[in-house]
């Protein structure tokens, strides 16, 4: 498969096999496992779902991909990593946020989306995958799973974190953000304070600058890079996210190199300050995918 920019090369991450759990075309991945699931997408497609056992929507996620999955009787495979046991994957992959799910194909992984999703549109995107599959020749099927878990997913209510929160209203980014990074160095999924570590984080960029000279600034004819991911911080701090996130995958889709990548990094900081499942996030990480590929 020929590297596009934005892919990541998964191939020297783990070993051994993954574990089959929850209908025939569904399997548990383990760290030690991601390897065996990158060898397989040579051969047919895969879907990793990144879910949280803390998180509600991973639960309604799953259910949903593992239906899809079973549907497809082989089209592709579905594995499932549970985040909250697998610390090196979730730094290698940069996991902020679960659910998250990607496509592997060939030994490289395809971004598809974060948040919840509903069946058909989810159906949709992995449509896509199975086409791009087709057209760089990997034509083969995976063989059904057995032995259906015992026990459904349990969910736990994310916890209220008083400290973090105090700093924030206060506008103590700083401080606000050291207290996220606290929980998040105990539970390294958190929803909840991956959230706010990426509001504080926005919000103390927004507190250095001068928006009427940003609004400026983008008025001239080829606005700089700069510019354009200032006025796209200010955008999403002032509730207008869905006009930062079409600005942010317009100038990606006209950039290469280094340039391209800061814009695209900015934008998945910027997904990090919303809900997973909002509708305006999620549209915007298909229009994002496609800029990509």
């Amino acid at each position: 498969m020929a590297h596009n920019t934005g892919a990541i090369d998964l191939s020297s991450l783990g070993q051994a096999s993954s574990e089959p759990i929850s209908g025939s075309f569904v399997t548990e991945v383990t760290e030690a496992g991601f390897d065996s699931m990158i060898r397989k997408s040579i051969q047919f497609p895969v879907v990793v779902e990144f879910y949280s056992p803390r998180a509600p929507e991973s639960a309604t996620m799953g259910e949903v991909l593992a239906g899809l999955a079973n549907a497809a009787k082989g089209a592709w495979l579905l594995g499932r990593m549970n985040v909250d046991t697998s610390p090196q994957v979730v730094q290698a992959l940069q996991i902020r946020a679960v659910p998250m799910v990607v496509g592997l194909l060939g030994g490289q992984l395809v971004p598809l989306w974060q948040g919840s999703m509903s069946k058909e549109d989810a159906e949709k995107v992995i449509a896509e995958l199975l086409k791009m599959a087709v057209g760089h020749g990997i034509l083969g099927r995976a063989e059904p799973q057995v032995t259906p878990p015992d026990e459904p997913i349990d969910v736990d209510e994310d916890p209220r974190y008083e400290a973090a929160f105090d700093a924030m209203e206060r506008e103590d980014y700083v401080a606000a953000r050291i207290e996220f990074d606290k929980l998040l160095a105990e539970t390294p999924a958190d929803p909840l304070a991956k959230v706010g570590k990426a509001q504080a984080l926005l919000l103390a960029r927004v507190s250095r600058l001068d928006p009427v000279a940003v609004a400026g600034a983008m008025d001239e004819d080829d606005p700089s890079v700069d510019v354009i991911l200032r006025a796209s911080d200010i955008d999403v701090a002032s509730g207008r996210a869905e006009q930062a996130f079409a600005r942010l995958t317009q100038a990606i889709a006209a950039t290469t190199g280094p340039d391209r990548e800061r814009l695209r990094l900015r934008l998945l900081e910027l997904f990090d300050t919303q809900e997973p499942s909002d509708k305006v996030v999620l549209n915007a990480r298909r229009d994002l995918a496609t800029a990509l590929f």
